[in-house]
């Protein structure tokens, strides 16, 4: 795959234009926290025909008994969709993406039949806005060896006890895949919560560097008593380690195309302001240094892309990427997602650091791709911990 098909660039210009007129002009409310992002995500969803895209998925999947392919259905569409919201708002791209992404994912993978029906379709079809628990106060990277949140049986329920922070959307969700050490076991369970559960309640949505369209919050569980039908992927369900890790992978895959939006927008506002400033009498287009960062910036997107396109590729052909390349990808897009956008407020003076300018939000919000899902240090550990036990 050498670039999107004429049907993808079709599908990408129809979602570019409705976030020129449905999402650019939320965006300064959004960042303010004026309203929330989920009426705004369900329209984008009714609008692209999501919800009916869900709920053909898992009527098919029924039909074969849960024996069919739980993976994502059209991958290419999913980094457009990803890859434009960005380009417009990041942290509208990240409430989105943690709800159909991480919950819904968690669920379509690992989920029973029934799991799926009851939890993961209201919220693919946004009916319901969910969130995955994984991070705790003090664990932070060490997130299974430092996890204190326990799970302990109580004849065929679970209780739950703990804390989790910086969730995203965890102040607003309904539905949460929660991950819990069994106090018996050791061994790593994820569980089925919906806020409305006795004892579970959430903080209110944090304050933040970036993100701001995104809210992000806490959960809190105090003698949570669930079903065993609660446990994910039902009372025969393996350690969930490596699911949350295959989770992990996914959501750094995930974050490709979303700092390759960011990279896309800071390229498009340089250029045009370089183009269009002038200084001793002639735009700054024509000086070296900054075609220089023009330059650096393009070559980071190309880059970007073919990483890109090589993982859908790999996707359509049903080919898992090693671990250490999920890292690769996350390490170079997020680094150079955040040295981009600071180029690109570079280019454009005082004007980039005003924060009505698009470009110093998409600093604030590229800083987080070098955080969440993994920091650049752990990325930079795993790739190397791989390559030499090889």
């Amino acid at each position: 795959m050498l670039d999107f098909s004429e049907e993808h660039k079709l599908a990408q210009s129809a979602i570019r234009a409705w976030c020129k007129q449905n999402l650019e002009p939320k965006v300064p409310a959004l960042e303010r926290n004026e309203i929330l992002p989920y009426p705004l995500i369900r329209e984008l969803a009714a609008t692209f025909g999501i919800p009916d895209m869900a709920r053909a998925r898992i009527a098919k999947l029924k039909e074969k008994k849960g024996e069919g392919s739980r993976g994502n259905q059209e991958g290419a569409l999913s980094a457009i969709l990803f890859m434009e919201l960005s380009r417009c708002c990041p942290g509208f791209c990240l409430a989105f993406g943690a709800t159909i992404g991480l919950f819904g994912g968690a669920v379509m993978s690992k989920g029973t039949m029934e799991q799926i029906e009851e939890w993961a379709l209201p919220v693919l079809t946004f009916d319901k806005i969910g969130c995955w628990g994984l991070t705790e106060p003090g664990a932070g990277s060490d997130a299974f060896g430092s996890m204190r949140t326990r799970a302990r049986r109580d004849g065929k329920n679970w209780i739950l006890n703990g804390q989790k922070t910086f969730i995203t959307n965890a102040s607003y969700a309904d539905s949460m895949v929660v991950y819990a050490k069994d106090e018996e076991t050791k061994e790593i369970r994820s569980f089925l919560v919906a806020k409305a559960d006795k004892g579970v309640a959430v903080g209110p949505p944090m304050r933040k560097m970036g993100m701001h369209s995104s809210p992000t919050g806490e959960i809190f569980l105090e003698d949570v008593r669930l079903d065993g039908n609660r446990l994910l992927g039902g009372e025969k369900a393996e350690n969930q380690r490596d699911a949350a890790k295959s989770s992990l992978n996914q959501e750094r895959f995930g974050m490709t195309p979303m700092a390759l939006g960011i990279v896309d927008r800071c390229l498009e506002e340089s250029i045009a302001y370089a183009k269009q400033r002038e200084q001793w009498g002639k735009p700054i287009a024509t000086f070296q240094l900054v075609q220089e960062k023009i330059a650096r910036i393009y070559t980071a997107r190309t880059i970007m892309m073919t990483m890109m396109l090589r993982q859908l590729e790999a996707e359509k052909a049903k080919v898992n990427l090693p671990t250490e390349e999920a890292s690769a990808a996350k390490l170079y897009c997020a680094r150079m997602a955040t040295e981009c956008a600071m180029e690109a407020i570079q280019i454009k003076g005082g004007a980039g650091y005003m924060a009505d300018g698009v470009v110093e939000m998409m600093a604030r919000d590229a800083k987080l791709l070098q955080i969440g899902g993994g920091t650049d240090e752990i990325q930079i550990l795993r790739i190397a911990r791989e390559l030499l036990s090889a």
